[in-house]
């Protein structure tokens, strides 16, 4: 194939957020194949010592749940001396707490600017957004960020299953669905928050992590998934006695009146318990499979024989190769190369990397019929607009700002279905508006993402309150993004309307209308 222009334009479109200066030059010299084989494999590139300084800064990012739960955690403890924590006191905390989002945006934007590992950062997206948890849901806000770290991120191209089992055992998740509460009817387990069966998790799990919608389950499924998971939830230890204490739940009101023990469980690198005081030991029928019931200790594993069967189901691997497909391909992918997705999904084990190979390599992702067809979501546009000018960020309150006023807030969608990535969800006449406002603003060197971050950061759990208005921290004057650079750094992709409109403008203006135009919008 060809190693033209476009096709390196449309590879760094899509398989990463846009160029940054050189990009274009190095894909070509390199050759398209031998770069993906290099973005597929993405160990073997080394990330910037800048970034991996920056990152390290990050001191929550190395925390586990239960530590983040201990040091940010709302006081539900009793001070000394007796009482109630304070209003102030639960002020305080909230404020002190909200240093963990935050931290999880910047490590998650700075990572899909800056570093080499283009593909992974966008696997990163596709799967946060596949088994979505909203920060703004109660202890998840404590929680997003290593959710981000430990269940989604090691497995961004490696086996289904394994992402699957890390997400399906996670904190962030066990709350954000509830299945932390899920608990079988009449059984020991049953007081405080633990009052039955609940649905939730078992429900998303079938529709949108696995089978699909229309991936041949019933309600009837619905409600044995969750009775094989009831009991899965958190960690909990006794300080003393050094064993899980099955008589509280991690929230429950006696272990929050003592920090000591919630200290004990930080020293773990685990936060999943199984309680099978909670768990329903009677025989279910899942997809038509008979599951035993099993007591005692032994009941996890029906969790973990329910989700090898939905891990290897073939509506599963239709499912996970059609999204995947849409996402990086067109909104209505070609079926012929869904259908081959799948099926090295199924003859692989469920081999992401595998999978996504066979879509990098098709024709179908190739087609020049395709490229520049997508309008950017909000998050892809906003990123390849700062990649493309080459300026060094240290500050990203301006990008979370922007990603909130065009209603794609990091870690911010309330429904477990996740961001759309289709052109409909995001091609409207405010959005537009809003988007050259932004390109004027970036172009023009008016936003302040080279200077120190705010020592206060930003409130990561509200974003409404970041898209109420346009953004008060504007410099008044800037240096102007070099339009010729900009250019240069793009490619041959613009129509001689934009460039002739681009040449006619005051130059504070020009690289604006580039980050504005309509070629810019759309990869």
């Amino acid at each position: 194939m060809t190693q033209d222009g476009a096709l390196v334009r449309h590879v760094i479109d899509r398989v990463g957020y846009g160029p940054r200066a050189g990009d274009l030059d190095l894909i070509a010299s390199r050759g398209v194949d031998r770069w993906l084989d290099d973005q597929i494999n993405p160990s073997a590139i080394a990330i910037p010592a800048d970034l991996t300084r920056h990152l390290d800064s990050l001191a929550t990012l190395r925390m586990t749940p239960t530590e983040t739960f201990v040091t940010y955690g709302p006081p539900s403890y009793r001070p000394p001396g007796g009482g109630k924590p304070t209003a102030d006191d639960l002020k305080a905390a909230i404020e002190k707490g909200r240093v963990v989002p935050a931290e999880a945006v910047e490590a998650r934007l700075l990572r899909a600017i800056s570093s080499p590992r283009q593909l992974e950062e966008r696997m990163v997206e596709f799967w946060f957004n596949h088994f979505n948890v909203f920060v703004g849901k109660g202890l998840d806000r404590l929680w997003v960020g290593a959710y981000e770290q430990e269940a989604i991120r090691p497995h961004v191209l490696g086996k289904f299953r394994d992402l699957l089992g890390a997400t399906a055992k996670h904190p962030a998740m066990l709350f954000y669905l509830d299945n932390w509460q899920n608990t079988a009817p009449g059984s020991p387990g049953v007081r405080g928050d633990f009052q039955g069966l609940n649905e939730n998790y078992a429900r998303e799990l079938m529709e949108l992590h696995t089978l699909g919608v229309n991936g041949g389950y019933t309600q009837d499924d619905v409600v044995n998934l969750a009775r094989i998971l009831t009991g899965w939830g958190f960690a909990r230890r006794d300080e003393n006695e050094g064993r899980p204490r099955r008589r509280l739940g991690f929230f429950g009101r006696a272990l929050m009146e003592r920090p000591s023990a919630m200290r004990a469980v930080a020293r773990g690198r685990r936060a999943f318990y199984f309680d099978p005081d909670r768990h329903d030991t009677g025989t279910k029928t899942l997809l038509g499979r008979a599951i035993p019931g099993r007591r005692g200790d032994d009941g996890v594993a029906e969790g973990e024989e329910a989700l090898d069967m939905l891990a290897q189901a073939p509506a599963t691997a239709r499912h996970i190769s059609y999204q995947l497909a849409q996402f990086f391909v067109a909104d209505a992918p070609d079926p012929a190369l869904v259908e081959t997705m799948a099926n090295t999904f199924q003859s692989s084990g469920g081999d992401i990397k595998a999978v996504v190979r066979v879509m990098l390599w098709s024709a179908a992702f190739r087609d020049p019929a395709i490229y520049a067809t997508r309008f950017k979501t909000p998050y892809h546009y906003v990123l390849s607009a700062v990649r493309a000018t080459g300026i060094e960020v240290r500050n990203i309150k301006p990008l979370y700002g922007m990603l909130a006023q065009l209603g794609q807030p990091l870690y911010g969608c309330q429904t477990p279905d996740g961001f759309k990535c289709t052109t409909d969800a995001w091609l409207n006449a405010d959005a537009m508006t809003r988007r050259i406002s932004f390109a004027v603003a970036l172009g023009a060197g008016r936003l302040p993402l080279d200077a120190d971050p705010d020592p206060q950061g930003f409130n990561a759990r509200r974003p409404e309150r970041m898209a109420e208005k346009e953004p008060a921290f504007l410099k008044a004057n800037g240096t102007p993004v070099a339009t010729s650079t900009l250019m240069t750094t793009l490619g041959d992709r613009f129509s001689q309307t934009t460039v002739g409109a681009v040449n006619a403008a005051a130059p504070p203006l020009q690289p604006g209308l580039l980050l504005g135009s309509p070629e810019f919008m759309k990869c």
